[in-house]
């Protein structure tokens, strides 16, 4: 009898805390596959070679997270590392970086419309037409030609290294390239690379200002010696304009982004850094210190410039979202998937 009641208290013990352990760290919504008219879907890669990535969707008018879209609508997981998203032509296409796909949905009810295979290793989605669309890869050393009709690669740009954001103007795609102090201009009527323009090493991210300059961060490469910098590139011409070095060779900025007047521009840097673009020096001080925080990705919502940051905390429980106003007060907070990198405003 007493080896039946120690049992029976040990069973217990187990299931309270297996309860305590899956309880979240803040209330979720019930996931519906469903989104609102306003809100933003936030890209969590996942770990590596887990299978866990999620896209989730925050509703700013009712301050409600929905931690997982895709698993709910299509049974079956979104696949290994998200890596980005891009809404064209009232579909989604979601770049699934270590699965080689891109998985198009249709973005209110998250159900799969097709799945795009045969990359290497994707990494962002950049629509050229109604019919075509450039894809980035980290290891192929090209990028790849997707028809959008059939949802199939129908061809290639070689292009040495990793190549990362790209943009589109003046109808040439800017391509930024990891491992290189190259900008790649691709001439998307030929989908032939017409020209190279030299940054610094590392270009990881790009943006518009709002006369139509284009705004390069890179990264440098402490190992190599060679420090960060930004640079201004007047797509015209194809020249640079402008060039910011930074200070330190431990300095690793990334995640440009630009406010909706497309006039300040923002970056992490173990910290959020804000710059207007008429300024001809960098900026000293964080906007936003980090601390004791991981910031990974960041995001800024249409007409109210509320920046979103998300921190990663230790890479393997969910990652969390910070929301700060204009002048760099904190809003509110909320729980995302893991690794939190990327967001897409609706």
């Amino acid at each position: 009898m007493n080896w039946v009641l120690k049992y029976l208290f040990f069973l217990c013990i187990i299931f309270i805390f297996s309860c305590r352990k899956d309880q979240p760290q803040e209330a979720l919504q019930p996931i519906n596959n469903a989104v609102s008219n306003t809100g933003v879907y936030i890209i969590n890669e996942g770990n590596y070679q887990f299978g866990n990535s999620k896209i989730s969707y925050y509703d700013i008018g009712n301050a409600t997270i929905t931690e997982d879209l895709y698993q709910p609508a299509n049974n079956v997981p979104l696949g290994d590392v998200c890596q980005s998203m891009c809404i064209f032509n009232n579909i989604a296409y979601i770049v699934v970086n270590n699965s080689g796909k891109i998985m198009a949905v249709n973005p209110l009810t998250f159900k799969t419309t097709a799945s795009i295979t045969g990359f290497v290793s994707p990494r962002y989605f950049l629509p050229i037409s109604n019919n075509k669309a450039y894809v980035t890869d980290l290891i192929s050393n090209s990028i790849s030609i997707v028809n959008l009709i059939n949802n199939t690669i129908s061809g290639s740009i070689s292009c040495p290294g990793w190549t990362e954001e790209l943009i589109l103007a003046y109808g040439k795609a800017y391509v930024t390239n990891k491992e290189n102090d190259k900008v790649y201009v691709i001439n998307t009527a030929t989908d032939i690379i017409e020209d190279s323009i030299q940054v610094g090493y590392g270009s990881n991210s790009i943006r518009e200002d709002l006369n139509g300059k284009l705004w390069v961060l890179c990264s440098g490469s402490e190992i190599k010696n060679l420090y960060a910098s930004l640079h201004c590139i007047n797509p015209i011409s194809n020249q640079v304009e402008k060039s910011f070095q930074f200070p330190s060779l431990t300095d690793n900025p990334w995640k440009l982004n630009i406010n909706t007047t497309n006039n300040i521009l923002y970056f992490l840097n173990k910290g959020v850094f804000q710059m207007e673009i008429n300024l001809n020096n960098l900026p000293e001080n964080a906007f936003i210190a980090e601390g004791t925080k991981q910031f990974y990705g960041i995001g800024i919502e249409p007409m109210s410039d509320i920046l979103y940051v998300s921190d990663a905390i230790d890479y393997v429980q969910k990652g969390k979202i910070y929301r700060y106003n204009k002048n760099g007060t904190l809003i509110n907070s909320f729980l995302a998937g893991i690794i939190p990198g990327d967001f897409y405003f609706k």
